[in-house]
């Protein structure tokens, strides 16, 4: 049995930050472990602007503590006024990685997002021409559409006919949940990729409802049937080259997740690297753990593999912190429901 696996540093392809004392507070947790990650601009109001994501950029810097290396990997909130110029010229720059889609209503802070995609037709095939990668939040938003089903009835209905629409553009469906998810990524051409969050990995949707509705679990993408989590997790542990991790660790303070009407969101960053590897161990695929956390991502954005490395070791029980302070408040951390026994040495 593998009791220790030295991999390349990984990246994070889709994390929250945050802001101000939330910022510093998550900020230590992810950037202990990951070189690299791609930061959500979906900030209160979002970050739309290249002036924005520099901002937004040098208040990430300034909160990194003193001996920590970490690269924020910015992106852009698309909203029905972006400028296309604007989005060119930050992405030629160097400064934002990628540009990010809500569907207006969608998920937290997500008021500011597209309405009527033919608006965004310019943005879009401004982005196919210089290669610069779509994430994607991808449900529908209508309300007579089951939550469950949201995400198969986005890719039919929007994410297949702007891809038809748009030739070369380059799209990242995040936080995929389903099944159908899973197939139409592996049936996508090299511009189409996916990413996988720890908890739909290790949960279903029973984990969050069975015998009380436990808050922490309810995010979004909500949480699918078993059948789904076991599509996920075989094409995650399959060393298929398009789809890699992507925590979408959501920090919300302990009293907006355990309320009446509670946020969405799972705090997955200080524990998310063992969390993967219970699971890949679980699947016997420990042979494919670094292409999912360390290589695949970087292959699709055209960015180089980390030249550090970063070492898990496998024993006894791990304990795991169950909140973090930020500021005068708490944030509560992801209990992966099940006993983890690697760690990040």
């Amino acid at each position: 049995m593998t009791q220790s696996l030295t991999i390349r540093r990984p990246d994070d392809w889709h994390l929250h930050l945050r802001d101000g004392a939330m910022l510093k507070a998550v900020l230590p947790e992810t950037a202990r472990h990951f070189g690299r990650a791609i930061v959500m601009p979906n900030l209160v109001p979002p970050v739309v602007t290249g002036d924005d994501a520099s901002a937004y950029r040098a208040r990430i810097m300034a909160a990194l503590p003193q001996g920590m290396t970490f690269e924020p990997l910015m992106t852009l909130y698309l909203t029905e006024d972006t400028d296309p110029e604007d989005v060119r010229k930050a992405a030629e720059s160097g400064l934002v990685t990628a540009v990010k889609l809500y569907p207006a209503g969608a998920t937290t802070n997500s008021a500011s997002g597209v309405t009527d995609f033919d608006r965004v037709r310019c943005v879009l095939d401004t982005m196919a021409e210089i290669g610069l990668p779509l994430c994607v939040h991808g449900e529908v938003t209508d309300p007579e559409i089951d939550i469950f089903d949201r995400e198969a009835v986005f890719i039919e209905r929007v994410l297949d006919p702007i891809r038809t629409k748009t030739p070369g553009l380059r799209v990242v469906m995040e936080h995929i949940t389903t099944a159908q998810a899973a197939d139409y990524v592996r049936a996508g051409d090299a511009d189409l990729a996916a990413t996988i969050t720890v908890q739909h990995l290790m949960l279903d949707r029973n984990d969050m409802l069975v015998g009380g509705m436990r808050p922490h679990y309810y995010c979004l993408p909500i949480l699918k049937r078993r059948d789904h989590r076991d599509a996920l997790v075989s094409l995650a542990t399959s060393g298929f080259d398009r789809v890699f991790l992507g925590t979408d660790s959501a920090p919300h303070p302990t009293h907006r997740k355990e309320a009446e009407c509670c946020a969405a969101g799972a705090f997955t960053a200080p524990i998310a690297l063992a969390c993967i590897a219970e699971v890949f161990d679980e699947q016997d695929a420990l042979d494919t753990y670094e292409a999912f956390v360390s290589l695949n991502g970087p292959a699709f954005y055209r960015l180089p593999v980390s030249d550090e490395t970063l070492t898990l070791t496998k024993g006894a029980r791990v304990d795991i912190p169950k909140t973090i302070a930020a500021g005068g408040e708490t944030v509560t951390v992801f209990d992966p429901a099940r006993p983890i026994h690697w760690s990040v040495s």
